[in-house]
């Protein structure tokens, strides 16, 4: 059920929207200190680009696993408690990594963290579902989503100052005390809009998994996570190493220009949402405006091909920039899905099923990207993410069906 825009609502609703993106910002900064600081742990710990595969699927291990339990966990413990443990673990996480020692202690570091980070999209999806009206949740989607682009693009100039100026420890610890700033203003704010007697009465409790499961669209959903996240994990996992061993930046110069890309993708996020709703504002169903606005951006993420076969770093940065802007934008759609065909109670945890099958297919495709990267190039690897997301479209208008409100036969 769509939640009734009353003045206070109205006022209150980018503000609570205010918190899921600078969580964003904080789970992208998290993420990212690895990124930056891949080439200077590389060199100091002897790591092939096959090891430093295993520790980025370390994360993507725990990341996927978590996914499963994250979304329904966030559902019954609502809201403000789900997102304070999961940032708060994440946190922790994260300012572990300064203890590491090896290849070894970097992966379970990793690992614990990708615990933690797994929690924010479905807690974030749920802020949106409890605060805004469906023809804004892919606008407010793509909003709090712009803080993973807004965190990418603090990361590279941030961490590589601190590297340069003091360790790559001290990158990893001072990121990781942000998250624990931000739960001290969460838990005293946040709360859900207020209820009707007879809408508090009527709110069921959340479908477990395997109810959920047996709808079309939560299954086929999935699938085509599998086939459209992958590209954005290499961009955010690669992109630095790719430009110090393919374009022979080094620190420095990562630092400078290695944000450029998550900034054009930020703007992807804003595109994409307010795409949507202007299509459904001039009369197109909800069904048709998410889904073409999402495949227009994901065509867009084809521009990872002429990027890899660029003459100048300069015309590659460009193209992955466009690429990387395809996937936010897609992706704001994709987020605002859950909503559309689900009550509140559920798109937490349908949002974890479906990061779920991506991690999955994330941490396959690190893996295979190592290796090609190891025993070929980068130009198989930035081919095959070109062209992977468009099977994600296919799934999507072919399988998933119509976006509109589920019965709860269908699913329980």
């Amino acid at each position: 059920m769509s939640p009734r825009v009353t003045p206070t609502l109205e006022r209150g609703r980018w503000f609570m929207i205010s918190f899921a993106f600078l969580a964003t910002v904080i789970n992208y900064l998290d993420r990212q200190a690895l990124s930056v600081a891949a080439p200077v742990l590389i060199d100091q710990f002897h790591m092939s680009s096959v090891t430093y595969s295993r520790v980025v699927s370390a994360f993507m291990l725990a990341y996927t696993i978590s996914n499963g339990p994250s979304g329904p966990l966030i559902d019954r413990l609502g809201t403000r408690l789900g997102y304070a443990l999961c940032i708060g673990w994440w946190s922790a996480a994260s300012v572990l990594h300064a203890l590491t020692r090896g290849p070894l202690s970097l992966g379970v570091f990793r690992f614990l963290l990708g615990i933690g980070e797994a929690g924010n999209w479905p807690a974030a999806i749920k802020v949106v579902a409890e605060w805004f009206p469906e023809t804004e949740r892919a606008l407010a989607c793509g909003l709090f989503n712009s803080g993973s682009s807004v965190g990418a693009i603090l990361a590279p100039p941030i961490v590589a100052f601190i590297v340069v100026h003091y360790g790559w420890q001290y990158a990893f610890l001072g990121i990781g005390l942000l998250g624990f700033i931000w739960l001290a203003f969460w838990w005293p704010i946040y709360h859900k809009p207020a209820q009707s007697p007879a809408q508090a009465q009527a709110e069921a409790p959340p479908p477990s998994a395997l109810q959920l499961l047996r709808h079309r669209f939560v299954w086929s959903f999935i699938v085509a996570k599998i086939f459209f996240d992958p590209a954005w994990y290499f961009y955010i996992f690669w992109f630095p190493a790719y430009l110090r061993s393919a374009r022979h930046f080094d620190m420095a110069a990562i630092g400078k220009y290695a944000w450029l890309p998550f900034f054009v993708a930020g703007l992807g996020n804003l595109f994409g949402g307010a795409l949507s709703g202007l299509l459904i504002r001039r009369g197109a169903s909800v069904t048709i405006a998410r889904k073409s606005a999402m495949t227009l951006f994901i065509v867009l993420m084809g521009a990872a091909i002429p990027a890899v076969l660029a003459p100048t770093a300069t015309l590659a940065i460009v193209c992955v920039s466009i690429a990387m802007m395809g996937y936010t934008g897609a992706l704001a759609n994709m987020l605002a899905m859950p909503a559309d065909v689900f009550p509140g109670n559920a798109v937490g945890s349908i949002w974890g099923l479906a990061s779920m099958g991506a991690g999955f297919g994330g941490m396959l495709f690190s893996l295979i990207t190592g290796w090609v990267v190891d025993h070929y190039s980068y130009t198989p690897v930035f081919i095959g993410f070109g062209l992977l997301p468009l099977a994600c479209a296919a799934i999507v208008w072919t399988i998933t069906g119509s976006l509109r409100p589920a019965a709860p036969a269908s699913y329980s």
